[in-house]
């Protein structure tokens, strides 16, 4: 598994409306592997490959894949006479895991920001038992206001600030959620040989703040079929209830039967478990209570298109210790390579 590439494609910045960087990089592996690379106007990257091997029809089936670019961020609200800098959220921020980090601010240049709070020593004791909220919060960057003026302006991103850690047999950093599933549909399609329907592997913008992208995507393509990747909740913690875990890391990849914003396509869920069990890829079914992704965006498409989505555990989801497990990892490649190999096979009749 290219690990280099999955901790630069978690490493580049690229909050909502500002995925360039990770366009860049998401065109210039997909670009040997495609027929044509297309860019519409919300910024998605669409990588067409058109069928292989013999036997290929006229006009074969068009799966769209999905996966995000975007990483959850904080947009620059407002900066004080002081320099500090005061900002909003861009996606689902749980305000404690803001506390005491680092983060770059993209002004005129990159520059390292701490995100500081009200010291402990002078809370009073109501503050120390409330639960923060992002207004508790600030983005120093230890310099004049003079100079922060010059470099920064309201609407300037920020995104989080850490590195790509191995821990065991996890993977571990910011914004796995969804570089992960950018790199597995690029290296699934880059492990297709011979296949009969046409991908079209679309990496989507804005998703995290309403899966915007995917939705003028899919309304352009129309696909026949969509597979969505995305990561899903590993809560297998202490703490947590067997019920309550969605998913376990080491289990296998994820097959999404529903979240609050989709019920997958039983026909879709049933040939993504079936190519799992013949190709004997471990995997687990995945019900999750709350969140959405890509799916529902492809779903809605057009007079509705059958989609499901293949999920990669994810522990500690929207922080900076999002952490995955290598192997489930690989298998949501090679689950996704095989349904590809045989997706002009899938029943789609009612």
């Amino acid at each position: 598994m290219n690990l280099e590439l999955l901790s630069e494609l978690c490493r580049t910045p690229g909050g909502p409306g500002r995925e360039e960087r990770v366009r860049e990089v998401v065109i210039r592996e997909l670009k040997p592997l495609v027929d044509r690379i297309d860019i519409d106007g919300m910024g998605n990257v669409i990588a067409t490959r058109k069928p292989r091997g013999k036997g290929a029809p006229k006009k074969p089936r068009r799966v769209m894949l999905s996966a995000h670019m975007d990483e959850i961020s904080l947009m620059i609200s407002h900066i004080e006479k002081n320099g500090f800098l005061r900002f909003t959220t861009l996606g689902g921020f749980d305000p404690k895991t803001l506390s005491a980090q680092r983060v770059i601010v993209h002004g005129k240049s990159d520059v390292i920001g701490l995100i500081g709070s009200k010291p402990i020593h002078i809370m009073t004791p109501e503050e120390r038992t409330k639960m923060p909220t992002t207004d508790s919060f600030f983005i120093d960057l230890g310099m004049s206001a003079a100079r922060v003026q010059k470099l920064v302006s309201v609407g300037d991103l920020a995104t989080r600030e850490r590195d790509f850690v191995e821990v065991g047999d996890l993977v571990s950093t910011k914004s796995l959620d969804d570089r992960v599933g950018v790199f597995v549909m690029i290296e699934a399609v880059r492990k297709l040989r011979n296949h009969n329907v046409e991908v079209l592997a679309v990496a989507t913008t804005q998703e995290e703040i309403g899966i915007r992208g995917a939705l003028v995507a899919a309304e352009a393509l129309r696909p026949d079929l969509g597979i969505a990747l995305d990561v899903t909740l590993a809560n297998d913690v202490p703490g947590a209830e067997a019920r309550e875990q969605v998913s376990a890391l080491g289990a296998g990849t994820a097959i999404k039967v529903m979240d609050s914003s989709v019920i997958c396509d039983f026909r879709v869920v049933d040939a993504l478990q079936a190519t799992a069990t013949r190709k004997k890829i471990r995997h687990q079914m995945e019900v999750l209570p709350a969140g959405g992704t890509d799916t529902a965006a492809i779903q809605r498409a057009g007079g509705g298109v059958p989609a499901g989505c293949i999920s990669i555990p994810c522990r500690y989801v929207h922080s900076v210790i999002e952490a995955c497990h290598r192997k489930d990892i690989q298998g949501s490649i090679d689950l996704l390579a095989a349904f590809l190999a045989d997706a002009h096979k899938v029943s789609l009749e009612h």
